[in-house]
Formats: structure tokens, sequence, C-alpha cells
């Protein structure tokens, strides 16, 4: 199958990858023309054969908006538009309206998988109609992990968004689990060596977890997180997640207080928020502060069997 690529950063790159080596004709469209494959959104258009697909995997809110009103000035009734950001759910309803007017269909699809999913396949979760869902299911199954799990048409639009904000909420109670228990061992002068306790619990126990996986290998690196700063950010999934939860009077005490937990980083250097900005990079190779002098941590490392 054919597909344009708007956005070809640390996600959208590794996807275009990814859907290559599967046997699909990608083409890219970036603002680095180093990366880029043609000079201008027009022409990725004009390179695209009817009924066009284009992937948007470009930063949620204005840069994302901006780029579906080009492309709903630039292509054709019965093309598709797919946006594989973190957007609102709520956006996608208007976005999806916008492109309707033109006869133009739209997808939203939640991504999971971070740096690890060129290797590894990235999670899917979307929402659309039916028919603009099952004319991309080749794409999909590129993307996604091999076997029966990894992807959920979710229902109509806006709901892949939803499904991938609550997933993210899930993940910051996860990973502030973590990084409390890890902060009690340290705390502990009876635990000797908590690196190899997190390590232990790879098999074998109920909690063990990609996450875990992934925890342990910042242990290995750097056994008392000594390199990073208590700081955490968050992406604004979070905040979604527990206005959505407000919205719909469900109760979120985890997730609020996972959320909670990072704002409090923001305010000292908390040695739980290691282990979350720890667990960040290692997924999603994003951004950690570190300790003056000493050396940012990277991703770069081999990923766990899956």
């Amino acid at each position: 199958m054919e597909l344009g690529m708007i956005g070809l950063g640390r996600m959208g790159g590794n996807m275009a990858e990814r859907l290559r080596r599967a046997g699909h004709t990608v083409i890219g469209y970036d603002h680095d023309p180093k990366i880029s494959d043609v000079g201008s959104l027009q022409e990725l258009v004009q390179r695209l054969t009817t009924p066009r697909a284009v992937w948007v995997m470009v930063p949620a809110g204005e840069a994302t908006r901006a780029t579906i009103e080009s492309l709903g000035e630039a292509l054709d009734p019965g093309d598709v538009v797919v946006d594989g950001g973190n957007s609102h759910y709520a956006d996608d309803q208007k976005h999806a309206a916008l492109l309707a007017e033109k006869g133009i269909g739209f997808v939203d699809a939640g991504v999971s998988g971070g740096v690890w999913g060129l290797d590894n396949g990235y999670a899917l979760m979307v929402g659309g109609e039916d028919e603009h869902v099952k004319h991309l299911m080749p794409i999909f199954e590129a993307l996604k992990p091999q076997g029966e799990f990894g992807f959920v048409h979710a229902g109509e639009v806006g709901a892949g968004h939803f499904a991938k904000m609550v997933h993210n909420g899930i993940e910051y109670g996860m990973m502030q689990a973590y990084a409390e228990g890890w902060e009690l061992l340290q705390a502990s002068d009876l635990v000797k060596n908590v690196p190899e306790t997190f390590h232990s619990w790879r098999e074998g126990t109920v909690i063990r977890s990609w996450l875990l996986d992934l925890l342990d290998l910042a242990l290995h690196d750097d056994p008392d997180l000594a390199k990073l700063k208590g700081f955490a950010q968050d992406s604004g999934e979070g905040r979604w997640t527990v206005q959505a939860a407000v919205d719909l009077a469900v109760p979120l005490p985890v997730i609020t207080a996972a959320l909670y937990a990072r704002f409090a980083s923001r305010q000292d250097d908390s040695p739980a928020m290691k282990c979350v900005a720890a667990l960040r990079n290692q997924f999603g190779g994003h951004a950690v502060e570190t300790q003056k002098g000493a050396d940012s941590p990277g991703a770069d490392v081999t990923p766990p069997a899956t």
C-alpha cells in the first residue's frame, strides 16, 4: 500500500521505516529537508495515487490543526487522513467534521511503542468509520506487533485517542508505583542491593511488566539514578485523563495522585521522580534533566524480549 507520512521525527521516521520494511511505499514530508522525500505538502499529495492515505505525525494542537486544514484544501474526495499524534479526542471530532465537508475520511490513531516500536511494533488504538479503518488495515497490520495483540478499532472518531489517553493515565499510575517502591527500598537499611531486587522481579512475580524491564535497564546503567534530577515532565494526556474523569464522574485516585506527583517533582529533587524520569527516557526517549556534570542517559540499549 502507498502512504504519505507527514512528520518524520522520532516516532514518524521509525514508523515510516517499519512500513517500508514490510513492503509498503512511504513518501515522507518533514520541515527538515535533510530527511524529507518531498519539498512541500503539495508535492507529497501530487506524488500519491488516489485514493490517497496520509498519516499526520506532528505535535498535537496548532501544528496538527494547521496540517489537517492544509490537507483539506489539497486532498480529494475519497482520500483519508490519519492523525497519529497525541491529539485530544474532542479535536478529532472537529477535524473529522472539517474533512467530511470535503468528502475526505478521517481516522484517529493512538500510538504506543516509543523508541522501541521500529523493531517491536506499535500498539494502535484507532477510531473512525468502518470503511476507512478497513481501507487502512494493511498499514495497521504492518505497524502493530505480530500476533493477535496490539490493535483495536475502539469505536467512532475520537475513540482511538480517548483509549490512548486512558492508556497513558494507567501508565502514569504504574510508573508512580514502581517509583515509590524504588524510593522505599533505597531508604531501607535492610535491602543492600536495590537494582538486583528489581532485576529479580522480571520473572515469576505478579508485578512483572515491560515497564519493570525498562526500569531494570535504567538501574543497570545508573544503579542509584544519581545522574538524574528528580524532575518528570507530563505530556498533557495525564491531565486530559483526569479532566475526563471529572467530566464523567469517574474516580481516578491513583492516576490523579500520579499526575500531582509529577507537579510536585518540579518543586523538589524527588527521589521517586528520578525513577519516573528514567522510565520515560527508556521507553520513549523523552528528555531528562541531569545533575550538573553528569552525562545524559540514553535509550540506546537492547530491547527486552517480547
